[in-house]
């Protein structure tokens, strides 16, 4: 037995991605029995390399205050957290609440403050950046996945939103329409419609937990 709660570390820059991944972290902590939220901003120090991090996760700049971080990152944390229990008409939080602000590499901070609270999970937005702008300021996801020592949730900018083009051989088709209604009659013990079954059949394994359960679960058969 452990006393350990769930501890969930989210990188923030202030951006609407950054928000998504706020949002996102409050609904994964809201399902744990005991959880905690900790939000990290970081501040860029002027003598790093540009190179080292994306500017966004460092928009304060050099003369910014580490007071007035603080104050920026508490009330915009506050202002989020309001929104996922209006959302979800929640008298308070189901999970503690508390902000960090650091000075250094984004990527590195994130995953050093991990470490310090022993997290569960870091979840982080990208950008989705593509070409030289991603060569030349690097990708705080990817980076943060590299150091960190627990698992990481990545975010991905949403498909209209600024920055987040694909080319199209990257684009991915929505699900068949009548696949989904093939799963919700058959409760999922058919996952493909009559005109997907054939493509999709062969390429996939159904294991059954329990051989002598609910007759809900997938048979054990090779398709």
């Amino acid at each position: 037995m452990t006393n350990k709660p769930y501890v969930v570390l989210v990188g923030t820059d202030f951006s609407e991605l950054a928000d998504r991944a706020l949002q996102e972290g409050f609904a994964l902590a809201s399902k744990q029995q005991d959880a905690e939220v900790h939000v990290v901003s970081l501040i860029l120090p002027p003598a790093m390399d540009a190179s080292d991090a994306i500017p966004a996760y460092a928009m304060l700049g050099e003369g910014a205050s580490l007071e007035a971080t603080q104050e920026r990152l508490r009330t915009h944390v506050q202002a989020e957290a309001a929104k996922f229990s209006e959302a979800r008409k929640l008298v308070e939080l189901p999970f503690r609440l508390a902000s960090h602000v650091s000075v250094g590499a984004p990527a590195h901070g994130i995953a050093q403050l991990a470490s310090d609270l022993a997290a569960d999970l870091i979840v982080v937005g990208t950008h989705s950046r593509r070409g030289l702008e991603r060569f030349l300021l690097g990708s705080v996801a990817q980076a943060t996945v590299r150091y960190a020592h627990c698992p990481v949730l990545v975010i991905p900018a949403a498909v209209h939103s600024v920055g987040s083009e694909v080319n199209e051989e990257q684009k991915l088709q929505p699900p068949c329409t009548e696949c989904v209604k093939a799963r919700e009659a058959s409760q999922g013990s058919e996952l493909w419609c009559a005109q997907h079954r054939e493509r999709h059949g062969r390429r996939h394994t159904y294991h059954q937990s329990d051989r002598s359960s609910s007759d809900r679960n997938f048979p054990l058969t090779f398709r």
